[in-house]
C-alpha cells in the first residue's frame, strides 16, 4: 500500500498549495452514477477502496474513508489503516467529521462536477455556521496529481433497435416536451447515462456493467435536442437513426451550452444534477425550476416490446444458471472450487449464449462466512473454498441486448444444519409472500416491504437491505424510482407508488455474521389483476426469472399448503421452460431439483 501513502502525501501536497486544509472525495461522476468509468475512479486510486459506493476526507494531519454495512469488510482488507480511519454511514457524516477535525478559519474543497446541488447547499450551509469555508475547485486536485489517469472511454456509441425499444426517440421526446409545456418551460437538462440512453434508444460500453455512453443532453419544448458527446464516439448511422431534430455537438461544449440559455425557462433535477451545472445555469441567465427528471419514470415503466425482451433475457440467463447449478453438484463437492473459480465458471456459462453483452454488476460470489455480507466483493486476498457442508450464495446478473437480468440463489455444499434450513425456510416464506401479493393501485413499495420480513420478524430477526429494487430494459440493474423498502431509515426509497410495467427485484435475505448468509432473490413484473369484487384497480406480481431453489435448505414444515403449491408450480414452469436446453445429464438434475415438495 506505499503507492497509496505516496498519493496521499501528494495530494496533501497539492492542497496546500491552493491554500486548503481538506478536501472531500466522492465516489461517482459528473452524472451522479453509481457504476463509474475508469476515469472517474479517483476514491479507488487514492484509497485502494473498490467498492461501488463510499467516500472519504482528507485534511492536512488525518484522512477517513466512510462506507456503509456492505462495505464494512472489504474496506478493511483494502485500505491501509494506517492512513485512513474507517468510519460508517449513515452513523458517521463526512461533513460532521471535517467540523469536528477542522477550525474556524479553514478552508475545505471540493470538486463542483462531482457534487449534488443538495449536498452542496447542506455542506455549505453547516460549514458555513462554523466559519469554515467550502471552496468550488475548477480542477479537481486528484486529477492534478493523478499522472497515469485513464482518459474517458471512446467507446462508438450504437442504437437500441426499436423492435426493442419498442418506441421511436422522437415518440419518447415528444413526451418529454409535453411535459416540458404542461410545467411551461423551455428545457430540460439531462444528466443521468441511463435517462439519455433511454430517451435517445442510445446505448454503449463506457461504464463497467451498465451499457451506457457517456454523454448529456438538452431537450426541448418544441421535441427538438441538443446531445452532448465526444465525436470519436458517433457516427453517420447514429446521427442518422436519430434524426434531424436532435443536434451533436462536442461534450466539451456543454458548459458554454448551458450559459447560452440566459432567459429560458430551464428545469434541472436536484437528485441528478451536480452543483456545476447549476452554478453554469446561473451565471448565463436561465431561471432555473426544480423537478424530477420525467424520464425516470417513464423508463421505469415497460412497454410490451422491453417486457417481452425481458422475457427472453431471463429465459437465457436462466440456462446459464442452471447449466451453472449442475456443474456446482456434481465439482463441488470434490473441493477444489473457491468463490473466483465458480464466478468464473458461472460467467462462461452466461457467455456461452452468444447473447451476453456484458455482466449487470460483479458477480457476489460468497462461501460459508462471506455470504454473510450482503454486498460482499471476493478479491484474491479473500477468495475462500467452497467446502462441504458450508452454504455457497451466488448473487449475479446479465446485460443481454433485450434485458437485464438479476438473480441469487443461496445453496448448501452437503448437509445443512437445521438452524440454516430453519432460516432459509423464513427467507423462502417471506419471498413467497411478496411474490403473491395482491394490492390495490396506489401502493407503494414501502408499504409492502413488511410482506417478506414478517415471518424473519416472528423470529425475532432481520436483514440490513432493502427488499427490492427497480431493474432497467438493458439498463442499469438498479434503476429508481421504484423500490420496495422502507419509507424511512438506513435503506429509505419505497414511497414510490407502483405501477404496471415497472419491474423489481424480490430479494429478501437473513445474514448471521461470521457464520452464514441467505438471499433468495428473483424479479417481478408488476401487472394489473382481476379481483372479483374488488372496487378498485388490483395489481399483482408476475415472477420472471426461473432458477431453482434449493430444496436441501427447505424444512417443508414450517411452509403451509399454498406455500408448497406455490413452490411447486415455480419449479413445475422452471422445468417446462429450461429441459429443452439441456443436456440429458442437466435435464436429469433439473427434474430431481425441482421434484415435489410435500409437507
Amino acid at each position: 500500500m506505499s503507492s497509496h501513502r505516496q498519493r496521499l502525501g501528494a495530494l496533501r501536497t497539492e492542497l496546500a498549495r491552493e491554500n486548503l486544509n481538506g478536501f472531500f472525495v466522492p465516489l461517482t461522476d459528473e452524472h451522479m452514477s453509481e457504476y463509474i468509468g475508469a476515469y472517474a475512479c479517483r476514491l479507488e486510486w487514492l484509497t485502494g477502496f473498490g467498492g461501488s459506493a463510499g467516500s472519504a476526507v482528507v485534511l492536512e494531519g488525518q484522512a477517513a474513508i466512510f462506507v456503509d454495512g456492505r462495505y464494512t469488510f472489504q474496506v478493511t482488507e483494502q485500505v491501509d489503516p494506517e492512513l485512513w480511519s474507517y468510519k460508517s454511514l449513515p452513523a458517521d457524516d463526512p461533513v460532521a467529521w471535517a467540523i469536528a477535525h477542522l477550525k474556524a478559519g479553514d478552508r475545505i474543497g471540493y470538486d463542483p462536477w462531482l457534487a449534488s446541488l443538495g449536498w452542496e447547499k447542506q455542506a455549505r450551509r453547516r460549514l458555513d455556521a462554523q466559519k469554515i469555508e467550502l471552496v468550488a475547485l475548477p480542477i479537481n486536485p486528484i486529477d492534478a496529481i493523478w499522472s497515469d489517469r485513464p482518459l474517458p472511454s471512446q467507446a462508438p456509441a450504437f442504437i437500441q433497435p426499436e423492435n426493442l425499444a419498442g418506441k421511436t426517440s422522437e415518440q419518447k421526446r415528444h413526451e418529454v416536451a409535453e411535459w416540458l409545456n404542461e410545467k411551461q418551460a423551455d428545457t430540460l437538462v439531462l444528466t443521468a447515462l441511463d435517462s439519455i440512453a433511454w430517451l435517445f434508444n442510445m446505448r454503449g460500453s463506457d461504464v463497467s456493467c451498465t451499457p451506457v455512453a457517456l454523454a448529456f443532453a438538452l431537450t426541448h419544448k418544441d421535441g427538438s435536442a441538443d446531445l452532448f458527446i465526444d465525436p470519436a464516439k458517433t457516427d453517420d448511422a447514429l446521427k442518422e437513426a436519430m434524426g434531424n431534430a436532435v443536434h451533436f455537438h462536442d461534450q466539451a461544449d456543454f458548459p458554454d451550452a448551458l450559459k447560452a440559455l440566459s432567459g429560458k425557462s430551464v428545469i434541472v433535477d436536484p437528485e441528478r444534477t451536480v452543483a456545476a451545472i447549476t452554478a453554469l445555469l446561473q451565471d448565463g441567465g436561465a431561471r432555473l425550476s426544480y423537478d424530477r427528471d420525467p424520464v425516470v419514470l417513464m423508463k421505469a415503466i415497460k412497454n410490451h416490446a422491453e417486457i417481452e425482451g425481458h422475457r427472453q433475457a431471463q429465459l437465457w440467463d436462466a440456462v446459464a444458471l442452471a447449466k451453472f447449478f449442475y456443474w456446482l453438484s456434481q465439482t463441488a463437492p470434490e473441493g477444489q472450487l473457491t468463490e473466483l473459480s465458480a464466478a468464473e465458471k458461472l460467467l462462461s456459462f452466461r457467455q456461452e449464449s452468444g447473447h451476453l453483452v456484458d455482466l449487470s454488476f460483479e458477480t457476489i460470489s460468497a462461501a460459508a462466512a462471506h455470504s454473510a455480507i450482503p454486498h460482499y466483493r471476493v478479491t484474491e486476498a479473500s477468495n475462500l473454498p467452497l467446502k462441504k457442508d458450508e452454504i455457497y450464495l451466488v448473487d449475479s446478473g446479465g446485460q443481454y441486448p433485450n434485458g437485464t437480468t438479476d438473480v441469487t440463489r443461496t445453496v448448501i455444499i452437503g448437509t445443512p444444519t437445521e438452524e440454516m434450513k430453519q432460516r432459509f425456510t423464513l427467507v423462502l416464506k417471506g419471498h413467497i409472500a411478496l411474490a403473491t401479493a395482491v394490492f390495490p393501485a396506489g401502493t407503494s413499495g414501502g408499504q409492502l416491504d413488511s410482506f417478506a420480513r414478517q415471518y424473519l420478524w416472528r423470529a425475532g430477526v432481520d436483514y440490513a437491505h432493502g427488499t427490492g429494487h427497480g431493474v432497467g430494459a438493458f439498463l442499469s440493474v438498479h434503476e429508481g424510482p421504484q423500490r420496495i423498502s422502507p419509507s424511512g431509515g438506513a435503506f429509505s426509497g419505497g414511497n414510490e407508488v407502483l405501477r404496471a410495467g415497472m419491474i423489481l427485484s424480490n430479494e429478501p435475505g437473513y445474514y448471521k455474521s461470521g457464520a452464514f448468509g441467505i438471499r433468495i432473490e428473483n424479479l417481478l413484473l408488476v401487472k394489473p389483476v382481476e379481483v372479483a369484487g374488488a372496487e378498485k384497480p388490483c395489481l399483482a406480481f408476475e415472477t420472471l426469472n426461473f432458477t431453482p431453489i434449493d430444496r436441501n435448505l427447505i424444512d417443508s414444515s414450517l411452509l403451509s399448503e399454498s406455500e408448497i403449491s406455490w413452490l411447486n408450480q415455480y419449479h413445475q414452469e422452471v422445468c417446462q421452460k429450461l429441459l429443452p436446453f439441456l443436456s440429458m445429464q442437466e435435464a436429469e438434475w433439473l427434474k430431481a431439483a425441482t421434484a415435489p415438495l410435500r409437507g
